[in-house]
């Protein structure tokens, strides 16, 4: 099994730390995060591993060449312009002939990836989701009432849970054929379209181990996170 990892993002809302190195190449620690991704899968047991680059794409090459020194495999999967995340993920359909592992290049992960791994062969999904659960409080006092306006309760600051997309995928590579070429395309629009063709798309939850990396403040507690650890 191979694993495609999306680094050819813009990193847009981590200016001017993106102006010139892309976001996977921002360091946590004394690593790039993509390094600790690289890390990660090959803990997993995966050894081969696809690199889908664009923006700024020769400080990646030039900083894993083919992946010998890290003790993988890297091919890399090459696009000219912004292409979203599926979008991305189609120009790795060549170096794919089996099911794979996909993540994004801008979040850190630290649960079992031999575990996803083995829950989407056993029930032999066509997509299988790593979702993480996530907590948050409702700064409001949340009052509930009845049809004619009376006030049943009043739940101050209540916890909510929701469990959210990680940007981490176990897929059948039959996937590709629902992705158009050359085109913006997102992995939302992949997932609902493999659902309304009635595919197996299943879901892995975590309570721990992911660090997404979306803005600078985010950015700024990943690295205060790996400091404390």
């Amino acid at each position: 099994m191979k694993a495609v990892i999306l680094a050819g993002g813009l990193g847009t809302r981590l200016r001017p730390l993106t102006n010139s190195k892309p976001k996977p190449m921002l360091p946590i620690g004394e690593k790039p995060i993509l390094e600790h991704l690289v890390e990660w899968t090959k803990k997993g047991g995966i050894k081969s591993i696809v690199l889908c680059v664009s923006y700024l794409r020769k400080s990646i090459e030039d900083y894993f060449e083919d992946g010998k020194k890290f003790g993988v495999t890297i091919e890399y999967a090459i696009s000219k312009k912004p292409l979203a995340t599926a979008g991305q993920l189609k120009t790795a359909e060549e170096f794919i002939d089996d099911d794979f592992v996909c993540m994004y290049g801008d979040s850190i992960f630290n649960f079992s990836l031999r575990n996803m791994i083995k829950q989407h062969v056993m029930k032999k999904s066509f997509v299988t989701m790593g979702l993480n659960e996530f907590k948050t409080n409702l700064p409001y006092g949340v009052i509930e009432s009845s049809k004619n306006g009376r006030v049943i309760s009043w739940n101050e600051k209540p916890e909510i849970k929701a469990n959210v997309n990680m940007g981490c995928y176990v897929m059948n590579s039959d996937i590709f054929n629902l992705i158009p070429k050359n085109k913006p395309y997102g992995m939302d629009d992949v997932i609902k379209n493999a659902m309304k063709k009635k595919q197996k798309v299943n879901s892995f939850i975590t309570k721990k181990g992911f660090t997404d990396i979306g803005n600078k403040e985010s950015y700024k507690q990943a690295c205060d996170e790996y400091e404390r650890k």
